[in-house]
This record gives structure tokens, C-alpha cells and sequence, in this order.
């Protein structure tokens, strides 16, 4: 069963991941295999189909394999010319705010806003996400939504 504690302890491991690949980029450090590490230890591409809608996309919206989460997180990939390596943007910390965790058994659903703060200040973003238990017991996300607020 997770729990939100769960969920919690999970989305302070994603937002230390991304500090630490933008930390590992900007010190010139090997950010490539640490990107390709976290999206194996927090993504389900190995085991099931994903489905990742990345803040900054809107040209290839959506993000089914390992490469093009990739190509996302860190740019670099000419098959993916508006990438430019979110995670690579000096974050230096990342907020998780929840309006809601739904828990069921094997799954859970969490939804509300993070903010992740670099130089520039806090970018404020909108997140769905929904986790499931690998068949090693392991919290790995399935389906990651995320975009900026509306704004007319």
C-alpha cells in the first residue's frame, strides 16, 4: 500500500534529483549519466508505458520513451529543436505544493503546484502525476503532466 508519506518522500527525491542535475551541469560534472539514472530510479519506462507531458513542450508535447524524457531533462537532441535542458536550468531548490493525494493500493494520484527557484526566482508550474509500486516494491511514476498556469 502507499501512503502519502510515500508520495512525499518521493516528490523531495524528484525535486533533490533535478537540483542535483542542474548542480552536476553547471560544476561541468557527468549530469548526462545522472539524468539517464534518475529516470530509471523514477520513471517506469522499463517496465511500462509512461506517459510524461513536459512543462516546456509544446512542439512534441508528450514524452513516451526514455530518449525523449531525456532529451527534455537535458537537452542536446536534434529530433527535439525546443529542448533546452530543463534540468539544467541552475534550480537550486524545488517546492511541492499538493492540492490533493488520492492513494489506491498499488497507486496513487497526486496533484497540485511546484515551484522550482534558480536565479531568475521561482517558476511556478502545475502538476499532475500519477505513481505506481514497480514489481520491486519501488514508487515509479507512469504518468507525469505538468504546464504553466493559465493566464489570459
Amino acid at each position: 500500500m502507499i501512503t502519502e508519506k510515500d508520495i512525499e518522500q518521493f516528490q523531495k527525491r524528484w525535486g533533490d534529483g533535478i537540483v542535483k542535475i542542474s548542480k552536476m551541469f553547471l560544476d561541468n560534472e557527468d549530469y548526462i549519466s545522472e539524468t539517464k539514472q534518475f529516470i530509471s530510479d523514477l520513471y517506469s519506462y522499463s517496465s511500462e508505458k509512461v506517459l510524461f507531458k513536459p512543462t516546456l513542450a509544446s512542439e512534441n508535447q508528450f514524452r513516451l520513451d526514455k530518449e525523449s524524457a531525456l532529451s527534455y531533462f537535458i537537452g542536446n537532441n536534434s529530433e527535439f529543436k525546443e529542448d533546452s535542458g530543463f534540468a539544467t536550468k541552475g534550480w537550486t531548490n524545488i517546492r511541492w505544493f499538493n492540492a490533493g493525494i488520492q492513494l489506491h493500493n498499488n497507486l496513487a494520484i497526486s496533484m497540485g503546484n511546484y515551484y522550482f527557484t534558480n536565479e531568475d526566482g521561482d517558476l511556478k508550474v502545475e502538476f499532475s502525476i500519477v505513481y505506481k509500486k514497480d514489481t520491486e516494491n519501488n514508487l515509479k511514476i507512469i504518468l507525469h503532466d505538468s504546464h504553466l498556469p493559465y493566464h489570459k
